[in-house]
């Protein structure tokens, strides 16, 4: 039998496009979400049998004793992702970004298993010739990078863990968000035909969020090899700056003018390049180049009148 598996904030970006593949690789998925942002992210799961939704706040100890007896797998998507985000609700930020983990710890059972997607921006400044790394010092610049940071331990005393330290996500989901910087900049640019960017030299890694799934599944197939332990997941030739990144919606969108404005700082003052290769060392590579992500953002944003909700 294949393991159930929980997924907390399971109609977000990242977390309907898991449950979605879990679903269709046939796993028991169980999807906890309390809907806050979108209704309709995980619709076209209804139908299958592997799959049952349950409307909750996973920061509320009853729910959370009650979701995840008998589960295999846990996956805590549920929190508020972004530094805006954060600084907007700081007391919620802190309830769900680490609360809720230490909730899970409270009720989990020996044997059952963590993958925990936390965040690359804990590395904040990095040093200007050199590559982040898992043993690189976590200097966190915002609410939102120091709670994943804070959450990241308590997930890991747990003996039964992952933690992923995801880059900068980009590319389509069912839960569509446009304040991600690769997702804004194409937006803006089909959209407008403008780009305005400020700070272009600062270096960020990215990674398509099929890859990011592509990640998570291979956990799960590989746990006993990965656990106890933490690993940057990005792409690793895309260790770019923000200035490389719109030369190369550029060349797909001819007619964009682009604005580098020199005097103002970008509110996002995170700065690094981040090595992927000990993931890498045990078999897992992200595969889908930038250029892909942005033709499928550009296919996305040319023929869709949808408004984008984002988180803020």
């Amino acid at each position: 039998m294949k393991p159930k598996i929980l997924i907390t904030g399971a109609a977000g970006y990242l977390g309907s496009m898991l449950t979605t593949k879990l679903v269709e690789l046939e796993f028991d998925v169980l999807a906890v979400d309390i809907l806050k942002y979108e209704n309709n992210s995980l619709s076209h799961l209804y139908f299958y049998k592997n799959f049952k939704f349950i409307k909750a706040d996973v920061t509320k100890a009853s729910v959370v004793k009650e979701i995840i007896k008998g589960v295999n797998f846990i996956f805590p998507f549920a929190a508020l992702v972004g530094a805006p985000l954060c600084e907007k609700d700081k007391k919620q930020a802190k309830k769900l970004n680490v609360n809720s983990i230490k909730l899970i710890l409270k009720y989990i059972k020996t044997n059952q298993k963590i993958i925990y997607p936390t965040t690359n921006s804990g590395y904040g400044i990095g040093e200007k010739n050199k590559f982040c790394d898992e043993n690189s010092p976590l200097r966190p610049i915002s609410l939102y990078g120091t709670t994943k940071a804070e959450a990241e331990k308590i997930a890991l005393s747990h003996k039964n863990t992952i933690c992923l330290r995801l880059a900068t996500v980009f590319g389509y989901s069912f839960r569509m968000r446009t304040d991600l910087l690769v997702n804004y900049m194409v937006y803006e640019s089909v959209k407008k035909k403008r780009l305005e960017i400020f700070e272009a030299h600062f270096r960020r890694n990215f990674i398509h969020i099929r890859d990011v799934v592509a990640g998570m599944i291979f956990a799960i197939d590989n746990f006993f090899l990965l656990k106890n332990n933490i690993y940057n997941l990005g792409l690793s030739n895309a260790n770019i700056t923000k200035y490389q990144l719109v030369k190369m919606i550029k060349k797909n969108i001819r007619d964009l003018k682009v604005t580098i404005k020199e005097n103002k700082k970008d509110p996002d003052q995170r700065d690094y390049f981040v090595s992927n290769a000990k993931i890498e060392k045990t078999g897992f590579k992200a595969k889908i180049s930038l250029d892909r992500g942005i033709e499928e953002l550009i296919g996305v944003f040319k023929n869709s009148e949808n408004k984008f909700i984002n988180n803020y």
